[in-house]
Parts: structure tokens; sequence; C-alpha cells
């Protein structure tokens, strides 16, 4: 970024190794590289961003990116969250607004980074932001792991549930107002004073319910700027995810070849 008023970007990928579902995912071969040098390539590849560092509590996610030139800083191994583990770098780090973007998604775009780092941008006194996107199918509405949020009319997030809301009461309703649902992105914008602040906040009585810590903000009278987005979440939790992925980024090699 030219201008040196604007505040310094720096976005921070955590990549924990011991995922429960897939060990090591996050340096599972993918198009001949590890999985999260795509996901730190497509988030360079963000025109707000000055930054990109790796953050990993294992050596063999060190030793693995070792051949790029990607930054990488090896964490404390006992982070509750990946919000923790990037708060530990950021608080080492030059930089006023920090940008956290799953180790998982190798596919994000650019474009969604971008969109969640401008409000905080034009609003100097907002502290964190975050996305979501439209849904209609009720598979996804009615599944607990595909988080749902609400906002007010000012695109402040109220409410971050994994139950489907709002609950449509009237059938009349249910049949006119199919768009009403909206699916939380987990990509998060923060000013880094605040990130550090809000690492040390003790849980909430909602976030502990929910097992959601964006909660945290909220119950503690914080507001959470929430991004309209068409960006599709696609993140790699199996070997099948892995493979469709793959697919994924070989189409979009190819069109951008034609």
């Amino acid at each position: 970024m030219s201008d040196i008023s604007k505040p310094r970007v720096i976005a921070i990928i955590p990549a924990r190794f011991a995922s429960t579902r897939y060990p090591g995912k996050v340096i599972a071969p993918l198009l001949g590289h590890p999985l999260v040098y795509h996901t730190w390539l497509r988030t360079s590849k963000a025109s707000l961003v000055d930054h990109v560092v790796v953050a990993t509590d294992s050596p063999e996610v060190v030793k693995a990116l070792a051949p790029y030139p990607i930054e990488v800083v090896l964490t404390r191994e006992d982070h509750a969250t990946g919000t923790d583990r990037i708060a530990e770098v950021a608080a080492e780090i030059p930089g006023d607004i920090v940008v956290n973007v799953q180790g998982d998604e190798p596919a994000i775009e650019p474009a969604a980074i971008e969109a969640v780092i401008r409000p905080l941008l034009e609003d100097s006194a907002l502290q964190m932001a975050t996305a979501r996107r439209r849904i209609t199918d009720r598979k996804m509405i009615l599944d607990p792991n595909v988080v749902k949020v609400i906002c007010d009319l000012r695109n402040k997030a109220l409410y971050f549930s994994r139950l489907p809301i709002p609950c449509i009461r009237d059938d009349a309703d249910r049949a006119t107002e199919p768009g009403c649902y909206w699916q939380h992105i987990g990509l998060y914008v923060y000013r880094r004073d605040f990130l550090l602040s809000y690492t040390q906040m003790p849980q909430t009585p909602l976030e502990k319910l929910e097992k959601l810590e964006q909660l945290r903000a909220l119950e503690n009278g914080h507001d959470i700027a929430v991004v309209e987005t068409n960006y599709e979440v696609i993140g790699v939790d199996t070997p099948e995810d892995l493979a469709e992925v793959s697919a994924l980024l070989q189409r979009r090699a190819a069109k951008e070849k034609e």
C-alpha cells in the first residue's frame, strides 16, 4: 500500500497440525504444494493486505513450508483456539489491523478478504468485522455445524447461533421469506489492540453454550460489522474435501488460461 497514512494490515493464518478429523491436513499435498501454501498464496493476492504470516504449533509445518518464501512463526502448543494463536503472533509483529484467515481454506477468495477489511478502514471506531452469505438450502439451515448470523439494520451482528435464526413463526411468512437465513463465514478482521484484549477476556455464558467464541465480543458490548459476500466456504476436513478443492483449483487455473 503506497499511502503511508493507511493502517498496516497483517494477515495471520493459523495452521494447527493436530486436526481431530484429518491430522496434518494443513500440509497435505494439494497440486504439488502443502495445502496451507495455497491459503497463503490466495491471501497474499488480497490487495489490502501488506504482509501474510503462517502461525503454527508444529515443527512439521515449519519444515514443510521451509522451501517457500513464507514467514512461519512457531507458537505455543496449548492455545485453545486459532484466535489465541494469531494473538500470540500479532503481539510481536508491527501492524494496525489483523486478518484471521483459516488455514484449511485453500480456495479463499482475495476479494472476500478485502471486503471484510474495508469496514475497519472506513470506520476508525470499529474494532471487528466478519462476513456472511445468504443460504436457502434447508439442510444447511438446519445443520448445527453451519453457523448462522442475524444482523441489525446497520449490518452489525445481533447474534450468532448453530440453530436456524430467525425463527419464522407464521407459515405465510415462511413462504415469502426464503432468503432470511445467513451463513456466518469464519473470516475475521480485528484492530490489533482489540484482538490482544479480546483474547484475554473470560469466556462468556452464551459463548460457552453455543461454542462460538465471537459471541464473547457481543456479550461484552462490542460491535461486529458483518459484510455480505457470495464467498462459499470450502474448508478441508477430510481427504474427500481435499479432492474437491483440488478439482476446484484446477478448474480455476484452466479458466484463467483461457
